[in-house]
């Protein structure tokens, strides 16, 4: 069935058509831009990059900037919906196995075309166990994906092939339903294959970076800022408002909020949510909450004693008070979670439940109590580890009552806490230097199969306790099989909940988006997963309403 979509020029259009471009904040540059001045956007950013390679890095933070620089094949509307990128239109088998798309004129930042063949390139690269991209299995419903992943295969082996410079063609391993979506994913952005090839590692040096998004990397100041910069050779500059954009690592919500009251940022994504309200009166029009496919979660290293103990681990995960953390710490419209897939997953109208969920707090207490005791714990033998946490955002404020809440187990259960820097934390559990750890996942697209991808033995480093259930795996496998899909969501809630028994992870509590954006800002819609991508941004002008 062909799919062809003209969706950007409308949407760009209308964007532009509701907001005449003014003057943002003035860093002092001058240059050509909208009314004759340069159009620049500040915007805070949760944590430093530790890398722009689409295909090495592995954070949202990372994400926010890399989207404005690399466009895949398909790209995310204002809405953060899936719509047509570097592909103006695809078809696909009967059997959803094989999918051709047709890719539009458009080059690079230095003048070279985008053909098929920056694309096989770079699926190739991903997939390349010498690449050491940390987020390869996403892509494993490519055809031979994981097997050249795991060096079985070569990388030629992947089902990605150009069939002439506009054209590409990519076998599945088994039907998607959210390969579409998946495809807007930075690991599968093309890079530019006569640049990596001649730079190697450095190809993505502000003196070496070429692009083929909307902005161009410019320079990058560690722990400080990255400088982004209006591509003129996109092949949709012309509805490309801004002019330049700084994204500022500050990892310190607290920070980033009175920044934006100062006027020096334009938007942060986060702000400390006991300072809603405050935030309210003091910013009218700039607080933005939303749901959000995200959950907080907890990973136990199931690799080191005791957490290999299933009973460890589900006495830990029921002793938490997860109400009080998100009414009287939080405070910004989270869930307490009990699953890891949240509420709203397009086609999983019920997924799985820790079944311990129903009992009060004081029933989980000693009923972790006694697992504990079970698993050999007890005033002889304490129960000591260490909870190490994300020191961005309200993580700081909820690790102590984590301590807290565990210490009320009973006296024998000693747990410390360590705040890290978010960069360094997640390195950190992807390499197993950890005992429970704090983490989060974002949805990449909008299906249960993406939260539960998390805990499968091939997942390998996002997996980051090593969770490996035959069971569990199966069943997933399973369901990427089935085309019925009622018959495939209840498959996942099966699978889900195997899981949730196991608890490898604990589930804390469902996202929402918090974000500060001045009202001058045009283009910004709060949408599920998040996502804002600086080309449909833009500013109300000096003399607008």
């Amino acid at each position: 069935m062909k799919r062809s979509h003209l969706l950007f020029g409308l949407l760009a259009a209308a964007m532009l058509a509701l907001s005449a471009c003014g003057s943002g904040n003035d860093n002092g540059s001058s240059g050509s831009g909208k009314a004759g001045k340069t159009l620049t956007l500040h915007r805070g950013n949760s944590a430093e990059p530790l890398t722009l390679d689409p295909q090495l890095a592995s954070g949202t933070w990372e994400n926010n900037i890399i989207g404005d620089m690399f466009i895949g094949l398909l790209t995310e509307n204002a809405a953060g919906k899936p719509v047509p990128g570097m592909a103006t239109g695809w078809t696909t088998s009967e059997d959803g196995l094989t999918w051709t798309f047709t890719l539009r004129d458009a080059k690079w930042s230095d003048g070279v075309p985008v053909t098929a063949d920056d694309f096989v390139y770079s699926f190739r690269r991903l997939l390349d166990p010498a690449t050491l991209a940390q987020y390869a299995s996403l892509q494993y419903v490519i055809k031979n994906a994981e097997k050249v992943n795991s060096g079985e295969l070569p990388p030629e082996a992947l089902g990605v092939r150009a069939i002439d410079p506009h054209t590409l063609e990519i076998k599945l391993e088994y039907p998607a339903p959210y390969f579409l979506g998946l495809l807007t994913h930075y690991t599968a952005m093309p890079v530019p294959a006569h640049v990596v090839r001649e730079k190697g590692k450095d190809w993505i040096k502000p003196e070496n970076v070429q692009v083929n998004g909307p902005f161009k990397l410019t320079e990058w100041r560690s722990n400080d800022y990255v400088h982004i910069v209006k591509n003129p050779s996109f092949y949709d500059a012309a509805d490309v408002c801004l002019d330049d954009i700084y994204y500022y690592a500050i990892t310190d919500n607290n920070t980033a909020e009175r920044q934006v009251r100062e006027g020096k940022l334009d938007i942060n994504n986060d702000f400390p949510g006991q300072k809603l309200e405050f935030l309210n009166k003091q910013l009218p029009g700039y607080v933005h909450i939303h749901p959000y496919l995200g959950t907080t979660y907890y990973a136990f290293n199931t690799r080191r004693k005791p957490f290999d103990d299933a009973r460890v681990r589900n006495a830990l995960a029921m002793a938490l008070d997860r109400d009080f953390m998100t009414d009287k710490i939080l405070k910004s419209g989270q869930i307490p979670a009990y699953s890891l897939v949240p509420p709203g997953v397009n086609n999983y109208p019920k997924g799985g439940r820790a079944k311990w969920a129903g009992l009060s707090l004081d029933e989980r207490r000693a009923k972790a109590r006694a697992l504990l005791m079970e698993a050999g714990f007890g005033p002889d033998h304490p129960l000591e580890f260490e909870f190490t946490y994300r020191n961005t955002g309200d993580n700081p404020r909820v690790a102590p009552a984590v301590q807290s809440d565990w210490s009320q187990i009973a006296p024998w259960v000693r747990p410390t806490i360590t705040g890290v820097e978010t960069q360094i934390h997640y390195d950190n559990l992807r390499t197993g230097d950890f005992e429970v750890g704090d983490a989060g996942w974002i949805a990449d697209y909008n299906d249960a199969q993406n939260f539960l991808y998390l805990l499968l033995t091939k997942t390998k480093q996002m997996n980051y306790g090593r969770y490996s259930n035959p069971e569990f795996d199966a069943l997933v496998d399973q369901s990427n099989h089935e085309l019925d899909m009622q018959k495939r969501a209840a498959i996942m809630r099966h699978a889900e909940q195997v899981m949730l028994d196991d608890m490898p992870i604990i589930p804390m509590w469902y996202l929402v988006n918090k974000a500060l954006v001045n009202p001058r800002v045009t283009g910004w819609e709060d949408n599920i997963v998040d996502i804002h991508r600086s080309r449909y941004l833009c500013f109300k002008s000096d003399n607008a309403g």
